[in-house]
């Protein structure tokens, strides 16, 4: 099946990729690298294991060779004992065969091989020998006589799959290739000083191509323009100088990385989880531990078949080609267990090992499957090829060290896992002003409303305090809302700046970005006067209040005002509405309408003489500072203000004049203009009040 390689080079990374999905990840990374040649040093000789430690110029971890991995040095010599075939401070020449893990070094040998596009090229080797994967029979002959013809004196070659149906000058050409750079390596190590690194493949892109390329790849993306020349360079070499036919070589140029442009690094990701979902509705577990790999197979929502065999053999062969797959991308080697669902047929056994059998067949690592246990249990081994995936992209967890949960023993002090701290991201906006907004006094109860609040409206008609105290007595405390100053639901209060851009108010002085000036007294801080809002919308007018003559004796007034009842209920005339009505209390026998003219004509001039003494307490007390500026009145009755009617009515009683009791409990419910008031010199009312009726 076609595939496409991925090669970032500037990650050191490359992918394989067959049906959109990723098959292999070539990684190189780390200080030493599978195939790095270095001329070391013996550090320490361990005849009980029979191995010793070689430092090849790592601080921290030397490298481990077993006595059977010695190569040259154990053909020499009969000995047996690996303190006759090594001593400390000898200088030996390595391999890198398995890179470090943990706190384990890296495995070395002395069995020098370099491989080529086509040959392996072995120079303390012996003999002849061909992949297993080349299956024709007389191509297999016709390689293995040119090896033999070709092979140097005193080296093995081991012929590789890409060599099947190639001419014979490019294997000769390979074979040169290899020889010149074991001709360097021996040259440097006779000039250099242990610990010294003598081999790497640097170029990246070879190693890439010389790995995985082969004619089904229909192809090969970089992220470079000097590496898109390369690999045309190499598949030149390769095809002996003609160009390759049905490969696209492309350059990526699009401003998405190539990792996450072709979803490597999300693969990534995924493939660091334990768990993997099957098409159908399975899923497998993959835990990986110091001794072995366990894999665990369950059904899971799987739904697609009428009885539980089908289902059970369906979701095991399922996992058994992605179970192949997930080996060869994680990298996992070793020993590995898989337990499949149980399967009561030998059929059903056979058939799924058969189906993994074959989609382990293209894992170049050649893992081998060693028996089916009788618990149901497969095992298997793999050959270690690099870092797996858990080395190369994880690292221990600092809460748990790697357990994976954490652990609290009884008598201890549970200690809380530190939660994330969650960063605050700021856009970028223009230079701010701040509007100080007027602070609120904990010590009353006199909240910013506006009339946007939530709450339901309470009927007081029939209150035993509803003569004596009107709306004044929850006096709601009210302010000319700053630019732009969203409405406060529930009517609580609020504290804090209002952040005004550039456009609004002009260029601000440089300051920094947010500049918080101390509390100011509130008369201090209303000095500045808002900007008006000059496209404010006419309200429409208020209907005059209905004034209903209730006729009523002394004693009769305490009676209703003790059962709590309203003298409305003694009306002759109907009620429009209760909230909006003015009731006039007269004693029997009196005149209505006369009574109430004349109380309107003795409490005009006393009612603004109240205004006026009590705007000076007012003053004293922080509130709004009314200089005589028709203006300032004028935008103070734009937001509604209200007008304590109890005061009014205390004033008059002052003048000596008993006055009718004035019932007011909604906004527009008293007319000042009935009582010989301006309406233009209405100003706001700021701290609570109680009149006597």
């Amino acid at each position: 099946m076609p595939k496409q390689i991925i090669i970032a080079e500037q990650h050191r990374i490359a992918a394989v990729f067959s049906e959109d999905q990723i098959q292999e990840l070539i990684v190189a990374k780390g200080t030493h690298q599978v195939g790095d040649i270095y001329l070391g040093v013996v550090e320490n000789v361990l005849p009980g294991i029979d191995a010793a430690f070689v430092n090849i110029g790592d601080s921290e971890r030397n490298g481990f060779i077993h006595v059977t991995d010695l190569g040259p040095l154990r053909l020499r010599k009969s000995a047996g004992s690996i303190t006759e075939l090594l001593a400390p401070q000898q200088k030996v020449l390595v391999q890198v065969m398995k890179e470090p893990t943990g706190n384990k070094g890296p495995r070395l040998t002395g069995n020098i091989s370099l491989p080529g596009r086509y040959l392996v090229l072995m120079p303390f080797g012996r003999g002849v020998n061909l992949s297993r994967r080349i299956r024709n029979d007389a191509e297999r002959n016709r390689l293995r006589a040119l090896a033999i013809l070709i092979k140097p004196a005193g080296m093995g070659l081991l012929v590789r799959t890409e060599a099947e149906g190639m001419a014979e000058e490019a294997i000769l050409e390979d074979l040169e290739t290899l020889q010149k750079q074991w001709e360097s390596i021996q040259q440097e190590a006779m000039t250099l000083r242990p610990p010294s690194l003598l081999n790497r493949d640097d170029d990246f892109i070879q190693k890439v191509l010389r790995d995985v390329y082969s004619a089904d790849v229909n192809r090969i993306v970089v992220d470079s323009h000097t590496g898109l020349k390369r690999v045309k360079q190499h598949l030149v070499n390769w095809s002996g100088g003609k160009s390759p036919q049905g490969v696209l070589i492309d350059h990526h140029r699009d401003r998405v990385p190539i990792l996450e442009y072709f979803r490597v690094n999300a693969a990534i990701r995924e493939a660091l989880k334990p768990r993997v979902d099957l098409p159908s509705g399975g899923y497998i577990i993959i835990e990986r531990t110091e001794a072995l790999t366990v894999i665990d197979v369950n059904s899971g929502s799987f739904t697609r078949s009428a009885t539980a065999r089908e289902t059970v053999l369906w979701t095991n062969c399922e996992a058994a080609a992605e179970i192949a797959r997930q080996l060869r991308l994680r990298n996992i080697a070793g020993v590995i267990i898989v337990d499949f669902i149980d399967m009561d047929s030998r059929r059903d056994q056979l058939q799924v090992l058969e189906q993994f059998n074959k989609a382990l067949r293209v894992d170049k690592a050649r893992p081998q499957i060693a028996q089916l246990s009788e618990l149901g249990l497969v095992e298997l081994t793999r050959k270690r090829q690099g870092q797996n995936i858990y080395e190369l992209f994880g690292q221990t967890c600092p809460t748990c060290s790697g357990l994976g949960h954490l652990v609290h023993l009884p008598g201890e002090i549970e200690q809380a896992v530190p939660e994330p701290v969650e960063v605050l991201r700021v856009a970028p906006v223009a230079e701010p002003r701040i509007a100080l907004r007027e602070t609120w006094d904990r010590n009353t109860d006199e909240f910013d409303n506006d009339g946007t609040s939530d709450l339901q409206e309470l009927d007081l008609t029939n209150h035993p305090n509803y003569q004596e105290r009107s709306r004044g007595g929850d006096r709601r405390r009210r302010r000319t809302r700053l630019k732009n100053e969203p409405p406060v639901k529930g009517g609580l209060p609020r504290v804090g700046v209002e952040l005004e851009t550039e456009e609004e108010v002009g260029p601000a002085e440089e300051t920094p970005a947010y500049r918080v000036s101390p509390i100011r007294p509130a008369k201090e801080a209303r000095s500045e006067k808002p900007e008006r809002n000059r496209g404010r919308r006419e309200k429409p007018p208020a209907e005059p209040p209905q004034v209903i003559s209730v006729e009523m004796t002394p004693e009769e007034q305490d009676v209703y005002a003790l059962m709590g009842i309203s003298p409305l209920v003694l009306a002759s005339e109907p009620v429009k509405d209760p909230k909006s009505t003015i009731i006039a209390i007269t004693a029997p026998g009196e005149s209505p309408r006369s009574d109430y003219q004349l109380a309107v004509a003795q409490t005009g001039q006393a009612a603004e003489a109240a205004l006026a003494n009590d705007a000076a307490g007012d003053d004293a007390a922080g509130d709004f500072d009314y200089d005589g500026d028709p203006d300032d009145l004028e935008a103070e009755m734009a937001v509604n203000d209200e007008l304590d009617t109890a005061d009014i009515a205390e004033t008059a009683n002052g003048s000596g004049f008993t006055a009718p009791t004035l019932a007011n409990s909604a906004p527009g419910g008293f007319n000042p203009a009935e009582v010989g008031i301006d309406p233009s010199r209405r100003r706001r009312r700021r701290r609570s009040s109680t009149s006597g009726g």
